[in-house]
């Protein structure tokens, strides 16, 4: 039998302590803040081995991340509010529900657009930690893209403050 895993408070909210299944609200849950908007992994100390899980929220003209390709399926779904996706060297405007599938390999960000927050649904595999941050024009016009090529994400964030854990805030999730 699976042992359920018990909640801790830790700042910024609940966190699974060690392994186990778990029930959590994900307003309730352990969020982080940065340079690249607000996010919940629902993760603790213990991480998810085989899927990454979490929801991104991004302010307008906010990037999630720097542009990357990847060998992982990663698999996105706007919750709410607009944003870019800046997929393969295009540029696509997306609103609540929309889906977005990538196959691995297929370079992509998104940036936070419209009057108010995105929050957006991310779920991808971990089978391989290999990543490339291409050099993009595209991306660097919204501050998500590296001057030069690189395969290591330290060079990638070189620039980039850690994160923070912070509170679920009123209005980021429907």
């Amino acid at each position: 039998m699976v042992p359920e895993a018990p909640l801790k408070r830790t700042d910024g909210g609940l966190v699974p302590e060690g392994e186990g299944w778990f029930v959590l609200n994900a307003r309730e849950a352990r969020w982080l803040e940065g340079e690249f908007g607000a996010y919940t992994r629902f993760e603790g100390e213990a991480r998810f081995p085989s899927i990454g899980l979490n929801i991104g929220v991004l302010e307008p003209g906010q990037p999630a991340c720097m542009y990357h390709g990847e060998d992982n399926q990663e698999d996105f779904l706007v919750l709410s509010g607009e944003c870019l996706l800046l997929i393969e060297g295009e540029e696509r405007r997306l609103k609540a529900w929309d889906f977005v599938h990538c196959p691995a390999w297929t370079e992509h960000v998104f940036v936070g657009a419209g009057e108010g927050p995105c929050a957006i649904l991310a779920v991808g595999t971990r089978l391989s930690p290999d990543v490339v941050y291409p050099e993009s024009e595209l991306a660097q016009r919204h501050r998500a893209g590296v001057e030069r090529e690189t395969r290591e994400p330290s060079e990638a964030y070189a620039n980039v403050r850690d994160d923070v854990p912070v509170g679920y805030r009123e209005g980021w999730l429907p």
